[in-house]
C-alpha cells in the first residue's frame, strides 16, 4: 500500500492528507505544506510520521535552585542520601536477606513521618500485623505511617494516586506484579517492568519511591541490572550476621556522593546510628600482636578507621590456602607478588589469612600498604609500633603512592589518641596533625624501616 503523506499548516497546525492553497481551518494562503516524516521504516518497527511535542529548551546558564529536601533527622541515614531526602526521587535498597532492610525502612518511614511527611508502607512479603508487631518492637506504633500489604500494582498506583503521599517504601519489588506483563512475580520481566512503573510514578506527581531489593548470592541485587540504571540512587546494607554492625553504602546517588557509608549498630530496640565509627571499630582492639595493623581509611567523605587482622602459617597443603573476609581477594595475590617480587619475602609453603576487623569491607587500594604491613608482621612474628596507623597505595614495581585527603585521614587518627603514623611520601600532610611520620618512598624502604631489613 502507498504510504499516506500528511500535510500541515503552519500558520494554526491543522493537518489533512492533501495539499491546497488555502487552509480550510483558519483561511490563511499558500501555509499548507507536506510533513515529513519524524523516522523511516515500517510503521510496526519505528515512529513513523507522527509528531510528538516540542520539548522546552534551556541553556547551561539558566539559574534553578536545587531541589529542597526532606531531613530524617536520623544523621547516618541523611547522610547517605546526600543531605536528605528528595522529592520525586526513586531510591533501591539491597541487602542479605535478615540483615535488617526491613527494620532500617520502617524505622526511616516512621522519622519521615514525624517531620511531617505522609507515609506510606506497602509490605508485600509479610502481613499487615507482622509490621505492627515489628513496630511495637521498635516502639514505632504511634508513628502516622499508613500502611498496606499487597502486591498487585495496579491496585497500589490507584490508591497512591488517590491518597497522594510524599513518601512511599515498596518491600519487596520482587513481590510486586503488573497484571499486563504474562510472567511469575519475581522474574526479570516482572522486576524491569514494575520497577518502571514506579520510577515514572515518582517523577510524575513527585513523590519519593524506595524500593527494597533482594540480593543473589554473589552479593548483587538481584533482576536485571537495568534496574539500578532507571533509580535514582541505589544503596546496598552490609554487614556480617555475627557483628552487630551495619553499613549503608550509596554506590549510586544523582543528588549527593557516592560511596558514602552510614554506621549503625543492631541492638534489641531496633537500628541505633554510631556517631563515631572509627572508635567502635576499634573498641575490641587490644595490645598490639603480630599482625594487627590499623588502616586510616576514607569512606565517602568521612575518615575511618579500621583494624587489618593477618595470619600466616605452615601450610601442609600442596597448595596454600588464601583466604580473605572484608577486602578483594585479587589484591591480596598482587600484594605478595610484589613482596616476593620486589623485596624478595616470600609466601610460598605459607598459608595467609587476612580479615578486617568489625565486619567492614574495604576496598580502597591506599589499604594496600596496611595489609602488607599487617602481612610481615605476621610472617616475622613482629608487632608494628604502639599507637600507629598505616596507609598507601603499592604499585607493581614497589613504589608507594600518595593517597587523597592524607590530612583528614591523618586527623582522624590524632582525635582517636594515635601518635604515629606510616604514609607515603608526597602526599598533602598539612600540620601532619601532629603526628609522628614516618614517609618511606617504597616497599623495600618500608620494609626496612619498620621492620629492620633491607
Amino acid at each position: 500500500m502507498a504510504k499516506t503523506k500528511t500535510f500541515l499548516c503552519s500558520a494554526c497546525g491543522a493537518s489533512s492528507t492533501k495539499w491546497s492553497g488555502r487552509c480550510e481551518a483558519c483561511g490563511e494562503w499558500n501555509t499548507i505544506s507536506e510533513e515529513k516524516p519524524l523516522s523511516s521504516g515500517p510503521a510496526s518497527k519505528s515512529l513513523g510520521a507522527r509528531r510528538g511535542h516540542a520539548v522546552p529548551l534551556t541553556d547551561l546558564s539558566a539559574e534553578e535552585a536545587p531541589p529542597p529536601r526532606a531531613m530524617a533527622g536520623i544523621d547516618e541515614l541523611d547522610r547517605v542520601l546526600g543531605g536528605g531526602l528528595v522529592p520525586g526521587s526513586a531510591i533501591l535498597v539491597g541487602g542479605d536477606p535478615g540483615i535488617g532492610k526491613s527494620t532500617l525502612l520502617l524505622q526511616a518511614a516512621a522519622a519521615f513521618a514525624r517531620q511531617g511527611l505522609k507515609t506510606v508502607y506497602v509490605s508485600g512479603e509479610e502481613a499487615s500485623a507482622q509490621v505492627r508487631m515489628r513496630a511495637r518492637r521498635l516502639d514505632l506504633a504511634d508513628a502516622p505511617v499508613q500502611l498496606a500489604a499487597e502486591t498487585n500494582l495496579r491496585d497500589i498506583l490507584t490508591t497512591l494516586e488517590a491518597e497522594k503521599p510524599q513518601l512511599v517504601i515498596i518491600d519487596s519489588i520482587q513481590t510486586m506484579w503488573a497484571d499486563n506483563v504474562d510472567s511469575a512475580p519475581g522474574s526479570v520481566t516482572q522486576v524491569r517492568a514494575t520497577a518502571h512503573e514506579l520510577t515514572t510514578f515518582a517523577k510524575r506527581h513527585n513523590v519519593s519511591v524506595i524500593m527494597v531489593g533482594h540480593v543473589t548470592k554473589d552479593g548483587q541485587i538481584a533482576g536485571p541490572r537495568v534496574v539500578e540504571h532507571m533509580v535514582d540512587t541505589v544503596l546496598y546494607f552490609e554487614g556480617e550476621r555475627g557483628h552487630q554492625f551495619r553499613i549503608l553504602r550509596a554506590v549510586k546517588n544523582r543528588f549527593g556522593p557516592a560511596d558514602e557509608i552510614g554506621v549503625f549498630e543492631m541492638t534489641g530496640g531496633g537500628l541505633a546510628e554510631v556517631t563515631n565509627p572509627s572508635a567502635l571499630f576499634l573498641s575490641e582492639r587490644g595490645q598490639p600482636s603480630a599482625g594487627s595493623v590499623v588502616f586510616a581509611g576514607i569512606e565517602g567523605t568521612r575518615p575511618v578507621l579500621v583494624e587489618f587482622q593477618a595470619l600466616v602459617a605452615p601450610s601442609p597443603l600442596s597448595q596454600p590456602r588464601r583466604t580473605v573476609v572484608g577486602w578483594d581477594g585479587g589484591r591480596l595475590a598482587m600484594i605478595l607478588a610484589v613482596l616476593e617480587a620486589r623485596c624478595g619475602i616470600p609466601f610460598a609453603g605459607l598459608d595467609v589469612y587476612l580479615n578486617v576487623a568489625g565486619g567492614m569491607k574495604i576496598g580502597e587500594p591506599a589499604a594496600d600498604l596496611a595489609v602488607a604491613a599487617a602481612l610481615l608482621s605476621a610472617r616475622e612474628d613482629a608487632p608494628l609500633p604502639a599507637e600507629t596507623v598505616v596507609f598507601g597505595e603499592i604499585s607493581l614495581s614497589g613504589a608507594l603512592r600518595p593517597t587523597p585527603q592524607t590530612e583528614n585521614r591523618l586527623k582522624e587518627a590524632r582525635k582517636l589518641g594515635f601518635t604515629a603514623a606510616i604514609a607515603p611520601a608526597g602526599g598533602k600532610t598539612g600540620s601532619g596533625g601532629g603526628l609522628s611520620l614516618t614517609r618511606p618512598t617504597d616497599l623495600i624502604g618500608f620494609v626496612g624501616e619498620v621492620f629492620g631489613a633491607g
